[in-house]
């Protein structure tokens, strides 16, 4: 594969990227906010985007600041917050027209840049405030995403799965904030903790597409200066209970499809010599059409109306999840645990693992294919704190054996199985 070139600068505190490609016929630019995950921040943090998306200084509001998108040859300004291990991470990312493919055109990246900044550091405000009907409405907004999760089942079953499997952690903190807290939220407030954060989050902003890295840099180190910044508070280590035995929780509601889902700790992050195997292993458990879960649970013993597996990458989580019916409890989670002792077992063929991690490089480089994809796979790095560049990942991932497969199975225990069910359903322990 063509190897991916990034060059990393700091300047004024923050972290520029730089990621020239030919790739892409547009130039995006991507700043992310990275601080620790903490309960009396994380429902700011997720209001936020909602907020600073709906106007700036020049633009002042959602429609005007379109038409300015729309100017730049049809921009695409996206905003959104993750969770990351025990980081919270916020997205502000611009898409913009490559002006060397257009004739004529000289002015668009300036422009750009120029919008770009006034988003991150003047958004529409006034005496240290947010416009409050912005901030009641999109509150509204927020509230609505935050209720829509208790009707989506299978995001709710893992949402609880992750409360009841981290209670004492940060990252059981859900991403979208908690409808309690924004009563106390008041445009004064959000704006105060805007101001905190643009001081106290490490800033990595992202450069990619056709582009000259020292135009670049002209244009970016001009545009985004500061009097310096604090460094980024760390997130506080933390004590890791793991129980002998997994904890099951089982709650009833009137649903017709039961979710049943797994919480193990796998003791594999990102940063990892395990991590390679770790693909390799998901890969072969849960995480195809062709995995041992899609087989065995739901093609061979119709157990399961959809049975698959991911990885947390920087919290060192792996998650089953399935659909079954209500009186299935029983002999799906037997199928399911039996296909992770197969695993540990070493029972899948070399010719399993060939097809799986073509299917894994393939994954990885379609995702490279994309620039927001690219960016993300590169940040991986920031939020793990070491060196392993999209091209390392897929050599490593290529390299894997069986024996290390294995390796990582055995590392695996289960921590919790949680069951969303109907009153009907078979639950006797």
């Amino acid at each position: 594969m063509n190897g991916t070139y990034e060059e990393t600068v700091n300047e004024n505190g923050i972290n520029f990227h730089f990621v020239p490609t030919e790739k892409f016929k547009t130039i995006s630019i991507t700043a992310k906010f990275k601080a620790p995950l903490k309960r009396d921040t994380i429902t700011q943090r997720a209001l936020l985007p909602y907020v600073l998306q709906q106007g700036t200084r020049t633009y002042p509001d959602r429609s005007t600041l379109q038409r300015k998108l729309d100017s730049l040859y049809g921009a695409v300004l996206s905003l959104n917050g993750a969770k990351k291990g025990n980081y919270h991470i916020m997205t502000i990312r611009l898409e913009t027209a490559n002006q060397k493919f257009i004739s004529d055109e000289s002015s668009i990246m300036d422009e750009a840049i120029e919008l770009f900044k006034e988003i991150i550091y003047d958004p529409n405000h006034t005496n240290g405030s947010f416009p409050p009907a912005v901030v009641a409405r999109e509150k509204d907004t927020l509230k609505q995403k935050i209720n829509a999760i208790t009707d989506d089942k299978m995001q709710f079953a893992n949402m609880r799965l992750i409360d009841e499997m981290c209670h004492d952690e940060r990252y059981n903190l859900h991403v979208h904030g908690y409808e309690e807290d924004l009563e106390l939220i008041t445009a004064e407030s959000l704006y105060m903790y805007y101001k905190s954060m643009l001081q106290e989050d490490q800033l990595d902003i992202y450069v990619s597409g056709d582009i000259t890295s020292k135009d670049m840099k002209a244009k970016l180190f001009s545009a985004f200066q500061s009097d310096g910044r604090p460094g980024l508070m760390q997130a506080a280590p933390e004590t890791q209970t793991y129980r002998n035995q997994p904890n099951v929780v089982i709650e009833k509601q009137p649903v017709q499809q039961a979710k049943l889902h797994f919480g193990y700790r796998t003791h594999i992050t990102f940063r990892d010599d395990d991590y390679f195997a770790l693909h390799v292993f998901n890969g072969l458990f849960g995480g195809f059409p062709s995995s041992k879960l899609f087989i065995n649970v739901r093609e061979k013993n119709s157990l399961a109306y959809y049975a698959a597996s991911r990885f947390e990458s920087h919290k060192g989580l792996l998650f089953v999840f399935s659909g079954i019916a209500p009186n299935d409890y029983h002999e799906a989670r037997e199928i399911i645990e039996l296909q992770m002792e197969a695993m540990r077992n070493g029972d899948f063929t070399e010719e399993e693992m060939v097809d799986t991690k073509e299917l894994i490089v393939n994954q990885l480089l379609e995702t490279m294919d994309h620039s927001k994809g690219m960016v993300e796979l590169l940040y991986q790095q920031v939020v793990g704190e070491t060196d392993l560049s999209p091209d390392t990942l897929i050599e490593g991932i290529k390299n894997v054996s069986k024996e290390e497969v294995i390796k990582v199975a055995n590392k695996l225990h289960l921590d919790t199985v949680y069951l969303l069910t109907n009153q009907e359903g078979d639950t006797d322990e």
